[in-house]
Protein backbone atom coordinates (compact mmCIF):
# COMPACT_ATOMS: atom_id res chain seq x y z
CA UNK A 1 0.00 0.00 0.00
CA UNK A 2 1.62 3.08 -1.06
CA UNK A 3 1.26 5.85 1.01
CA UNK A 4 -1.31 8.82 -0.06
CA UNK A 5 0.93 12.00 -1.11
CA UNK A 6 1.62 14.65 1.65
CA UNK A 7 -0.33 17.76 0.66
CA UNK A 8 1.80 20.43 -0.35
CA UNK A 9 1.04 24.22 1.57
CA UNK A 10 2.45 26.55 -0.31
CA UNK A 11 2.75 30.54 0.71
CA UNK A 12 0.51 32.68 -1.78
CA UNK A 13 3.18 34.80 -3.99
CA UNK A 14 2.36 38.30 -3.43
CA UNK A 15 2.33 40.34 -6.88
CA UNK A 16 5.06 42.74 -7.29
CA UNK A 17 3.27 45.78 -7.44
CA UNK A 18 3.14 47.41 -10.81
CA UNK A 19 4.62 51.19 -11.07
CA UNK A 20 2.37 53.70 -12.89
CA UNK A 21 3.02 54.62 -16.54
CA UNK A 22 5.60 57.26 -17.23
CA UNK A 23 6.07 59.15 -20.29
CA UNK A 24 9.22 58.78 -21.63
CA UNK A 25 11.87 60.92 -19.76
CA UNK A 26 14.95 61.02 -22.23
CA UNK A 27 18.51 59.65 -22.60
CA UNK A 28 18.99 60.65 -19.05
CA UNK A 29 16.87 58.98 -17.07
CA UNK A 30 17.56 55.54 -19.46
CA UNK A 31 21.12 56.18 -18.30
CA UNK A 32 20.56 56.57 -14.90
CA UNK A 33 17.63 54.13 -14.18
CA UNK A 34 19.94 50.71 -15.01
CA UNK A 35 22.96 51.43 -12.67
CA UNK A 36 21.04 52.66 -10.11
CA UNK A 37 18.46 49.33 -9.46
CA UNK A 38 21.25 47.32 -9.71
CA UNK A 39 23.12 48.97 -7.31
CA UNK A 40 20.19 48.97 -5.18
CA UNK A 41 18.89 45.41 -5.62
CA UNK A 42 22.79 44.37 -4.78
CA UNK A 43 22.72 46.73 -1.58
CA UNK A 44 19.12 45.61 -0.44
CA UNK A 45 19.10 42.22 -0.43
CA UNK A 46 21.04 41.26 2.14
CA UNK A 47 19.05 44.08 4.48
CA UNK A 48 15.67 42.19 3.22
CA UNK A 49 16.92 38.32 3.92
CA UNK A 50 17.76 39.38 7.10
CA UNK A 51 14.56 41.54 8.35
CA UNK A 52 12.75 38.60 6.47
CA UNK A 53 14.62 36.03 9.08
CA UNK A 54 14.38 37.96 11.77
CA UNK A 55 10.52 38.66 11.00
CA UNK A 56 10.32 35.00 10.86
CA UNK A 57 12.11 34.20 14.18
CA UNK A 58 10.57 36.83 16.42
CA UNK A 59 6.83 35.54 15.01
CA UNK A 60 8.14 31.67 15.99
CA UNK A 61 9.48 32.83 19.48
CA UNK A 62 6.35 34.82 20.16
CA UNK A 63 4.05 31.96 19.20
CA UNK A 64 6.13 29.21 20.93
CA UNK A 65 7.64 30.90 23.50
CA UNK A 66 6.67 34.30 24.67
CA UNK A 67 3.07 34.19 24.33
CA UNK A 68 2.43 30.66 26.50
CA UNK A 69 5.10 31.86 29.28
CA UNK A 70 2.97 35.38 29.37
CA UNK A 71 -0.40 33.67 29.54
CA UNK A 72 1.27 31.26 32.34
CA UNK A 73 3.03 34.38 34.33
CA UNK A 74 -0.02 35.91 34.10
CA UNK A 75 -2.61 33.19 35.71
CA UNK A 76 0.25 32.13 38.30
CA UNK A 77 0.58 36.31 39.43
CA UNK A 78 -2.99 36.74 38.93
CA UNK A 79 -4.09 34.21 41.31
CA UNK A 80 -0.92 34.82 43.94
CA UNK A 81 -2.29 38.55 43.57
CA UNK A 82 -6.17 37.42 44.39
CA UNK A 83 -5.50 34.92 46.96
CA UNK A 84 -2.56 37.75 48.60
CA UNK A 85 -5.35 40.37 48.53
CA UNK A 86 -8.21 38.55 49.64
CA UNK A 87 -6.85 37.04 52.33
CA UNK A 88 -3.90 38.95 53.65
CA UNK A 89 -4.33 43.23 52.39
CA UNK A 90 -8.65 43.68 52.72
CA UNK A 91 -8.52 41.76 56.33
CA UNK A 92 -5.72 43.82 57.54
CA UNK A 93 -6.79 47.06 56.48
CA UNK A 94 -10.49 46.26 57.43
CA UNK A 95 -9.19 45.63 61.00
CA UNK A 96 -6.65 48.40 60.68
CA UNK A 97 -9.54 50.77 59.48
CA UNK A 98 -11.91 49.35 62.79
CA UNK A 99 -9.37 50.15 65.35
CA UNK A 100 -8.06 53.99 64.45
CA UNK A 101 -11.78 54.46 64.11
CA UNK A 102 -12.69 53.37 67.83
CA UNK A 103 -9.23 55.02 68.70
CA UNK A 104 -10.45 58.42 67.13
CA UNK A 105 -13.87 58.15 68.24
CA UNK A 106 -12.56 57.14 72.30
CA UNK A 107 -9.31 59.97 72.25
CA UNK A 108 -10.90 62.48 70.46
CA UNK A 109 -14.65 62.50 69.50
CA UNK A 110 -16.21 61.76 73.10
CA UNK A 111 -13.88 63.68 75.14
CA UNK A 112 -14.55 66.95 72.91
CA UNK A 113 -18.70 66.26 72.49
CA UNK A 114 -18.50 65.67 76.45
CA UNK A 115 -16.35 69.06 77.16
CA UNK A 116 -18.73 70.96 74.73
CA UNK A 117 -22.25 69.72 76.09
CA UNK A 118 -21.31 69.81 79.71
CA UNK A 119 -18.89 73.04 80.30
CA UNK A 120 -18.38 74.87 76.90
CA UNK A 121 -21.98 75.38 76.16
CA UNK A 122 -23.72 76.41 79.39
CA UNK A 123 -20.62 78.73 79.80
CA UNK A 124 -21.36 80.62 76.38
CA UNK A 125 -25.01 80.87 76.77
CA UNK A 126 -24.35 82.72 80.29
CA UNK A 127 -21.63 84.96 79.48
CA UNK A 128 -23.16 86.02 76.41
CA UNK A 129 -26.77 87.22 78.46
CA UNK A 130 -24.56 88.84 80.69
CA UNK A 131 -22.50 90.62 78.34
CA UNK A 132 -26.02 91.58 76.01
CA UNK A 133 -27.58 92.81 79.40
CA UNK A 134 -24.36 94.75 79.99
CA UNK A 135 -23.44 96.19 76.43
CA UNK A 136 -27.69 97.28 75.89
CA UNK A 137 -27.28 99.30 79.35
CA UNK A 138 -24.15 101.04 78.79
CA UNK A 139 -23.79 101.34 74.88
CA UNK A 140 -27.46 100.79 73.25
CA UNK A 141 -29.48 102.85 75.52
CA UNK A 142 -27.18 106.26 75.91
CA UNK A 143 -26.55 106.20 72.28
CA UNK A 144 -30.39 105.88 71.20
CA UNK A 145 -30.78 108.74 73.24
CA UNK A 146 -27.96 110.61 71.98
CA UNK A 147 -28.76 110.07 68.06
CA UNK A 148 -33.04 110.82 69.13
CA UNK A 149 -31.93 114.05 71.50
CA UNK A 150 -28.59 115.91 70.11
CA UNK A 151 -27.53 114.23 66.57
CA UNK A 152 -31.35 114.35 64.79
CA UNK A 153 -31.47 118.02 65.57
CA UNK A 154 -27.96 119.47 64.80
CA UNK A 155 -28.51 117.45 61.57
CA UNK A 156 -31.61 119.34 60.63
CA UNK A 157 -30.30 122.76 61.23
CA UNK A 158 -26.90 121.87 59.65
CA UNK A 159 -28.84 120.84 56.63
CA UNK A 160 -30.86 123.72 56.20
CA UNK A 161 -27.45 125.85 56.97
CA UNK A 162 -25.64 124.42 54.17
CA UNK A 163 -28.94 124.79 51.71
CA UNK A 164 -28.75 128.43 52.41
CA UNK A 165 -25.05 128.72 51.83
CA UNK A 166 -25.32 126.66 48.65
CA UNK A 167 -27.94 128.61 47.48
CA UNK A 168 -26.10 132.07 47.75
CA UNK A 169 -22.49 130.75 46.47
CA UNK A 170 -24.83 129.27 43.89
CA UNK A 171 -26.18 132.63 42.66
CA UNK A 172 -22.80 134.55 43.26
CA UNK A 173 -20.69 132.42 41.29
CA UNK A 174 -23.45 132.61 38.25
CA UNK A 175 -23.28 136.49 38.72
CA UNK A 176 -19.07 137.06 38.95
CA UNK A 177 -18.15 133.57 37.05
CA UNK A 178 -20.41 131.83 34.28
CA UNK A 179 -22.20 135.33 32.69
CA UNK A 180 -18.68 136.65 32.35
CA UNK A 181 -17.11 133.54 30.83
CA UNK A 182 -19.77 133.24 28.15
CA UNK A 183 -19.53 136.73 26.68
CA UNK A 184 -16.28 136.36 26.89
CA UNK A 185 -16.28 133.06 24.71
CA UNK A 186 -18.77 134.55 22.41
CA UNK A 187 -17.47 138.12 22.01
CA UNK A 188 -13.73 136.97 21.43
CA UNK A 189 -13.03 133.27 21.41
CA UNK A 190 -15.35 132.27 18.78
CA UNK A 191 -14.32 134.84 16.26
CA UNK A 192 -10.56 134.47 17.24
CA UNK A 193 -10.97 130.39 16.21
CA UNK A 194 -12.50 130.81 12.79
CA UNK A 195 -9.99 132.82 12.02
CA UNK A 196 -6.86 130.89 12.91
CA UNK A 197 -8.70 128.19 11.43
CA UNK A 198 -9.01 129.72 8.37
CA UNK A 199 -5.68 130.75 8.81
CA UNK A 200 -4.31 126.88 9.34
CA UNK A 201 -6.56 125.51 6.11
CA UNK A 202 -4.77 128.12 4.12
CA UNK A 203 -1.76 127.08 5.26
CA UNK A 204 -1.76 123.84 5.02
CA UNK A 205 -2.97 123.58 1.53
CA UNK A 206 0.14 126.15 0.59
CA UNK A 207 2.02 123.51 2.04
CA UNK A 208 0.34 120.41 0.30
CA UNK A 209 0.87 122.29 -3.17
CA UNK A 210 4.46 123.19 -2.40
CA UNK A 211 5.13 119.09 -1.39
CA UNK A 212 3.11 118.10 -4.88
CA UNK A 213 5.19 120.35 -6.71
CA UNK A 214 8.48 120.32 -4.80
CA UNK A 215 8.67 116.24 -4.23
CA UNK A 216 5.66 113.94 -5.56
CA UNK A 217 6.09 114.70 -8.93
CA UNK A 218 10.00 114.44 -9.54
CA UNK A 219 10.35 111.07 -7.12
CA UNK A 220 7.12 109.54 -9.28
CA UNK A 221 9.38 110.67 -12.93
CA UNK A 222 12.74 109.26 -10.85
CA UNK A 223 10.73 105.82 -10.07
CA UNK A 224 9.11 105.88 -13.47
CA UNK A 225 11.58 107.00 -16.03
CA UNK A 226 15.15 105.87 -13.85
CA UNK A 227 14.25 103.32 -11.28
CA UNK A 228 12.24 101.18 -12.96
CA UNK A 229 14.48 100.42 -16.25
CA UNK A 230 17.57 100.25 -13.81
CA UNK A 231 16.21 97.60 -11.66
CA UNK A 232 14.88 95.51 -14.79
CA UNK A 233 17.90 95.83 -16.53
CA UNK A 234 19.70 95.11 -13.69
CA UNK A 235 18.14 92.42 -11.50
CA UNK A 236 15.31 90.65 -13.11
CA UNK A 237 15.99 90.19 -16.54
CA UNK A 238 19.38 88.33 -15.33
CA UNK A 239 17.53 86.28 -12.74
CA UNK A 240 14.93 85.54 -15.20
CA UNK A 241 17.83 84.54 -17.52
CA UNK A 242 19.80 82.70 -14.45
CA UNK A 243 16.37 80.51 -13.36
CA UNK A 244 15.37 79.62 -17.17
CA UNK A 245 18.81 78.52 -18.67
CA UNK A 246 20.35 77.58 -14.78
CA UNK A 247 18.28 76.15 -12.38
CA UNK A 248 15.69 74.96 -14.42
CA UNK A 249 17.62 72.66 -15.99
CA UNK A 250 19.96 71.19 -13.18
CA UNK A 251 16.82 71.06 -10.55
CA UNK A 252 15.08 68.97 -13.56
CA UNK A 253 18.01 66.63 -13.77
CA UNK A 254 18.08 66.21 -10.07
CA UNK A 255 14.36 65.45 -9.67
CA UNK A 256 15.05 63.28 -12.43
CA UNK A 257 17.90 61.36 -10.60
CA UNK A 258 15.97 61.46 -7.10
CA UNK A 259 12.73 59.99 -8.63
CA UNK A 260 14.62 57.75 -9.89
CA UNK A 261 16.64 56.70 -6.91
CA UNK A 262 13.71 56.23 -5.13
CA UNK A 263 11.62 53.95 -8.03
CA UNK A 264 15.07 52.30 -7.73
CA UNK A 265 14.75 51.67 -3.96
CA UNK A 266 11.48 50.67 -4.16
CA UNK A 267 12.33 47.97 -6.74
CA UNK A 268 15.10 46.48 -4.75
CA UNK A 269 12.95 46.14 -2.36
CA UNK A 270 10.37 44.41 -3.60
CA UNK A 271 12.38 41.92 -5.81
CA UNK A 272 14.58 41.35 -2.60
CA UNK A 273 11.38 40.56 -0.56
CA UNK A 274 10.92 37.69 -4.16
CA UNK A 275 14.05 36.26 -3.61
CA UNK A 276 13.81 36.01 0.08
CA UNK A 277 10.16 34.52 -0.31
CA UNK A 278 11.70 32.29 -2.26
CA UNK A 279 14.32 31.26 -0.46
CA UNK A 280 12.18 30.83 2.55
CA UNK A 281 10.14 29.08 0.78
CA UNK A 282 12.92 26.42 -0.76
CA UNK A 283 14.04 26.23 2.77
CA UNK A 284 10.42 25.29 4.20
CA UNK A 285 9.67 23.33 1.67
CA UNK A 286 13.31 21.00 2.54
CA UNK A 287 12.94 20.97 6.35
CA UNK A 288 9.28 19.83 5.89
CA UNK A 289 10.33 17.12 3.01
CA UNK A 290 13.35 16.03 5.63
CA UNK A 291 11.67 16.37 9.24
CA UNK A 292 8.28 16.57 8.97
CA UNK A 293 6.48 13.94 6.39
CA UNK A 294 8.98 11.18 7.39
CA UNK A 295 7.31 11.85 10.76
CA UNK A 296 3.76 12.61 9.25
CA UNK A 297 4.34 9.09 7.38
CA UNK A 298 5.60 7.10 10.21
CA UNK A 299 2.61 8.36 12.33
CA UNK A 300 0.13 7.74 9.52
CA UNK A 301 1.16 3.70 8.49
CA UNK A 302 3.58 2.93 11.67
CA UNK A 303 2.32 3.80 14.54
CA UNK A 304 -1.34 4.65 14.17
CA UNK A 305 -2.42 1.44 12.89
CA UNK A 306 -0.42 -1.12 15.84
CA UNK A 307 -1.47 1.81 17.96
CA UNK A 308 -5.20 1.15 18.13
CA UNK A 309 -5.28 -2.41 18.68
CA UNK A 310 -2.21 -1.94 21.35
CA UNK A 311 -5.10 0.65 23.33
CA UNK A 312 -7.94 -1.41 22.83
CA UNK A 313 -6.28 -4.31 23.87
CA UNK A 314 -5.14 -2.26 27.42
CA UNK A 315 -8.44 -1.10 27.63
CA UNK A 316 -10.11 -4.41 28.05
CA UNK A 317 -6.85 -6.09 29.72
CA UNK A 318 -7.77 -3.07 32.66
CA UNK A 319 -11.26 -3.82 32.43
CA UNK A 320 -11.47 -7.08 33.32
CA UNK A 321 -8.63 -7.05 36.05
CA UNK A 322 -11.23 -3.78 37.27
CA UNK A 323 -13.94 -6.76 37.60
CA UNK A 324 -11.33 -9.21 38.98
CA UNK A 325 -11.03 -6.84 41.76
CA UNK A 326 -14.29 -6.05 42.57
CA UNK A 327 -15.28 -9.52 42.67
CA UNK A 328 -12.35 -10.50 44.90
CA UNK A 329 -13.29 -7.57 47.37
CA UNK A 330 -17.06 -8.68 47.41
CA UNK A 331 -15.46 -12.13 48.45
CA UNK A 332 -13.60 -10.69 51.03
CA UNK A 333 -16.38 -8.58 52.59
CA UNK A 334 -18.76 -11.47 52.42
CA UNK A 335 -15.22 -13.28 54.31
CA UNK A 336 -15.16 -10.85 56.81
CA UNK A 337 -18.91 -10.74 57.51
CA UNK A 338 -18.96 -14.64 58.27
CA UNK A 339 -15.87 -14.29 60.47
CA UNK A 340 -17.87 -11.49 62.42
CA UNK A 341 -20.72 -13.37 62.35
CA UNK A 342 -18.95 -16.67 63.67
CA UNK A 343 -17.18 -14.31 66.46
CA UNK A 344 -19.98 -11.91 67.39
CA UNK A 345 -22.86 -14.32 67.07
CA UNK A 346 -25.93 -14.10 64.28
CA UNK A 347 -27.69 -11.22 66.44
CA UNK A 348 -25.81 -8.70 64.31
CA UNK A 349 -26.73 -7.82 61.08
CA UNK A 350 -23.66 -7.97 58.06
CA UNK A 351 -22.58 -4.08 57.25
CA UNK A 352 -24.89 -2.55 54.37
CA UNK A 353 -23.98 -3.92 51.58
CA UNK A 354 -22.72 -0.19 49.24
CA UNK A 355 -22.54 -0.39 45.90
CA UNK A 356 -19.17 -1.36 44.56
CA UNK A 357 -19.03 1.25 40.91
CA UNK A 358 -17.59 4.28 42.05
CA UNK A 359 -15.39 2.59 44.61
CA UNK A 360 -11.44 2.96 44.74
CA UNK A 361 -10.42 -0.50 45.28
CA UNK A 362 -7.43 -1.33 47.33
Amino acid sequence: MEPAPHPKISRPEVPLRKAPPQTPEGCLVTAIRLPVRVVMFVLVLPVRIAWDALAACGRALHRTALRPAGRVLGTVLGAALGRLWATLIVPAARAAGAALAWLGRELLVRPWSALWRHVLAPAGRRTGAAVGRLLRVLVATPLQWTYAHVLTPLGHALTALAHGVGTGCGLLGRRLLVLPARRVYRKVLTPAGHAAARLARGTLALLAWLGRCLVAVPARALYQYVLVPLARWLLIVPAVALHRHVLTPVGRALAVAAREAAAGIGFAWRAAGRVSRSVFGFLGRLLRALFVTPFVWVWEYAVRPVWRPVARVVRETGLAVRAALVSVWASVRQTRAEIRRALFGGTRTPDRERPLEGRRVP
